[in-house]
């Protein structure tokens, strides 16, 4: 992954513009930068910045950086799912109740675990704010999160 040095004023506007639209930093970035482009094509994008995060957050716990670790999870799993959505649907999926519902049908294809890896997701995103999960729960959680990211994004990329 390449880090990009911006000045804090401009990180700081861009991280507003992305709570204003109740996205993450990364989903804000990649839906500017996907200006223009088809639901396809945003799919690839979007799988390959999933796959990207599920890796930050390894590199997190590794650290020992749970909250890092925590949000890269959450983040790799909603991106896997909006990935998932334009890759089936050609649909932009922007608010966390659509990614919840999404996910639901996600599992009624895939099977129940589907359920289960989001939830955790879910736990990490909350996790990032209160900081209470341990080292082996963020681990295990991962784990899960993990399968759904390379389930999906395999999927969408064609592997």
């Amino acid at each position: 992954m390449e880090i990009l040095s911006l000045p804090e004023v401009l990180t700081k506007r861009l991280r507003k513009a992305a709570e204003s639209a109740g996205i993450s930093l990364e989903d804000y970035l990649l839906e500017v930068s996907l200006a223009g482009a088809d639901p396809p094509e945003r799919a690839r994008a979007y799988a390959e910045a999933a796959r990207e995060l599920l890796s930050a957050a390894g590199e997190g716990l590794e650290r020992g950086d749970l909250r890092q670790a925590s949000e890269k999870a959450w983040g790799a799993a909603a991106l896997a799912v909006k990935a998932y959505a334009y890759w089936r649907e050609g649909v932009r999926l922007s608010s966390h109740g659509e990614l919840w519902r999404y996910a639901s049908k996600i599992a009624g294809e895939l099977g129940d675990w589907v359920h289960d890896a989001w939830a955790q997701a879910n736990a990490m995103h909350i996790n990032f704010y209160e900081g209470w999960a341990t080292r082996e729960q963020v681990a295990s959680a991962l784990k899960k999160v993990s399968r759904l990211v390379e389930e999906l994004t395999r999927r969408v990329l064609g592997e």
